[in-house]
């Protein structure tokens, strides 16, 4: 039997699964995140991230406990680990120098590619922030947040 896609999910995925809307749900469909065996990993500076929107956006108390379910169902990965900060330390610098100029990424999602890096999981994500790393430092997926699809 093949072996089963193994994801790391970025904040904006968690939020768009509490949301419960057509990203979330196109997600599901697409991904299966949720129904596979091979549970999602999760790196523990997305659950701070995500912890800090909900305190933010007052989410309610239904939604808190959607959160607080899936991050039950994630397996989490902590950056107190040698490699992990071996990672994070080789992509900042390749961060900073690439082509387009000093791109300082963000000091959180240094932390989540180099989870994902680590952990040799693909990054499932709606942002472009990690654009630059992919294909050479990091595997990563971009679903569209508007259409909800890869490009």
């Amino acid at each position: 039997m093949p072996n089963a896609p193994h994801y790391l999910l970025d904040t904006n995925i968690l939020v768009a699964y509490v949301r419960a809307g057509p990203l979330g749900d196109h997600i599901e469909k697409t991904y299966g995140l949720l129904a596979s065996a091979f549970k999602p990993l999760i790196c523990v500076v997305s659950v701070g991230e995500v912890l800090s929107l909900a305190a933010m956006l007052r989410w309610s108390k239904r939604k808190a406990a959607s959160l607080e379910e899936l991050l039950n169902e994630l397996v989490l990965i902590d950056i107190n680990n040698s490699e992990i900060l071996a990672a994070y330390a080789e992509l900042d610098v390749a961060s900073q120098r690439h082509a387009d100029g000093a791109r300082n990424m963000g000091k959180n999602d240094l932390w989540i590619a180099s989870a994902a890096k680590v952990t040799g999981a693909t990054l499932l994500t709606t942002d472009r922030d990690f654009d630059h790393l992919h294909p050479a430092k990091l595997t990563r997926i971009w679903v569209d947040p508007k259409s909800g699809k890869p490009p």
